[in-house]
């Protein structure tokens, strides 16, 4: 069975913002750890139509928001269930969210932010084909973390 992209509803907004919750330092991607972003996750004027529910069977098992800068690149967000991270299946996800990127919007370049800590997710974006080209320091769930900016070029 293939994987579904649909534009997220508020009620799948809703579902991951406060029912979504990673162990140990992976908490630091809770929906709530940072309430800006939640504000902004639950915003369905500022989501629009480019927040994307992953659903594989029917089943909601991720999300993918897209950010246009310039024509034709794209800075992306995604994410997995928790229940889904740790057991090798965020290449599999992250191929299928690029597939969808392709055919929807045929961008040049696609770039994400990761936090440095994260190094289970670096490994699975290199491993996929994103190159490192910076880090920098952001403010988020209360104080100020690094992070690496990754690319994916054609």
């Amino acid at each position: 069975m293939s994987y579904e992209f649909t534009v997220m509803t508020q009620e799948e907004a809703e579902d991951i913002a406060f029912n979504w919750h990673y162990d140990d330092e992976y908490s630091f991607y809770d929906m709530e750890a940072d309430q800006e972003d939640l504000d902004e996750f639950l915003n369905q004027e500022k989501r629009g139509t480019s927040s994307f529910s992953v659903t594989k069977e029917n089943d909601l098992i991720g999300f993918l928001s897209i950010n246009r800068i310039g024509d034709k690149t794209l800075d992306i967000a995604l994410g997995m269930r928790p229940d889904l991270t740790g057991l090798r299946k965020g290449e599999g996800f992250l191929r299928k969210c690029i597939d969808f990127l392709n055919t929807e919007y045929e961008p040049l370049k696609i770039t994400l932010s990761v936090a440095t800590f994260n190094k289970r997710a670096i490994k699975v974006y290199k491993k996929v084909g994103f190159i490192a080209v910076q880090t920098f320091m952001q403010e988020t769930n209360g104080s100020t973390f690094e992070f690496l900016k990754m690319e994916y070029k054609y």
